[in-house]
């Protein structure tokens, strides 16, 4: 069954999402939300021909699904009244602006028996199936170092650095270790917003494992980068190189594998799996509950950095 979707935002983001449902044999866009007057001509440039409606009380139509892709401050909102309404929401990350929001949208979604995804694409790079595979250094005690960096591109700018790049990598964090820190100590900087424009946050384990994530956004050049460190060596992860390397602490000559990996269309690989969801009536790939939880930790490590104290998880 196709699905009649509609696209609330039409900003940075809400274009390439316009552009995988109009693509897509799942999914037919049947309308366009959003209050800018320039919208209806970007779309046209696009070769997207569908209605535009100022705001999401305005669509008279008939639709199924429905991608938010608006400012973060808007998804409760806009997720309540689609939940409540029946309608099946792809939501982008993150999913609230707090938790107590995340709790009330997880509530709404199972009293309303729709499909809820939150678009944590970092989870669809390719790379994760091998990563996930080497229990070895998933296993015992490791050291985690999440390194998310890039020059400041003034957008996002009413959200702080945690809700906007750093919750990829604590959303990577609880995908690749079936673990959840027990405590967060955070620092961070504010360079080019009212908020925190750089964070540094280091999150405790209670198997002994430890994570540092590090995400800032007035840098000289894009980092997006894994360290995983164990017993057994350093395995390294470069997202934005599409580089994967070894380094075993039990070879003698000291040598470093190095691999590169496939890259992915994101968004694409997100949409298909939300539509294959919503058919196949089962759990969406990131849930709710992924979303609630990713929302949690940033709300901890928001409340260290205001504390400058170690928040208990």
């Amino acid at each position: 069954m196709v699905q009649k979707v509609i696209l609330i935002g039409f900003g940075h983001l809400g274009k390439w999402h316009a552009q995988k449902a109009s693509e897509l044999e799942e999914s037919q866009l049947v309308a366009v939300v959003d209050p800018e007057p320039t919208t209806q001509e970007k779309l046209k440039d696009m070769g997207v021909n569908c209605p535009l409606y100022k705001s999401l009380a305005e669509v008279n139509i008939e639709f199924d699904s429905a991608l938010v892709v608006t400012p973060t401050s808007f998804h409760f909102q806009i997720c309540k009244e689609l939940i409540q309404a029946g309608k099946h929401v792809f939501c982008e990350k993150p999913m609230t602006s707090t938790h107590e929001e995340a709790l009330k949208i997880k509530s709404l979604v199972k009293e309303n028996d729709v499909i809820f995804q939150v678009g944590h694409s970092e989870r669809f790079h390719s790379i994760w199936e091998r990563v996930r595979e080497r229990n070895d250094f998933l296993g015992g005690t490791p050291l985690f170092q999440l390194n998310r960096q890039a020059p400041f591109k003034g957008r996002a700018t009413d959200v702080d650095v945690v809700q906007d790049l750093m919750i990829h990598d604590i959303d990577l964090l609880l995908f690749l270790f079936n673990e959840v820190p027990t405590s967060v100590k955070a620092w961070g900087k504010k360079m080019r917003t009212h908020t925190w424009d750089f964070v540094q946050a280091q999150f405790s384990f209670s198997s002994g494992a430890m994570a540092t994530i590090q995400s800032g956004r007035n840098h000289h050049e894009e980092v997006r980068e894994l360290n995983i460190l164990n017993d057994c060596g350093t395995l390294h992860v470069d997202l934005y190189k599409k580089e994967f390397k070894l380094a075993l602490s039990g070879d003698p000559d000291g040598r470093v594998s190095c691999d590169s990996y496939e890259p992915r269309d994101h968004l694409l690989e997100e949409q298909k799996a939300f539509y294959q969801a919503i058919s196949r009536r089962e759990k969406a790939i990131v849930d709710v509950e992924d979303g609630r939880k990713a929302v949690y930790f940033v709300d901890k490590v928001l409340q260290s950095l205001e504390s400058r104290v170690e928040v208990k998880c």
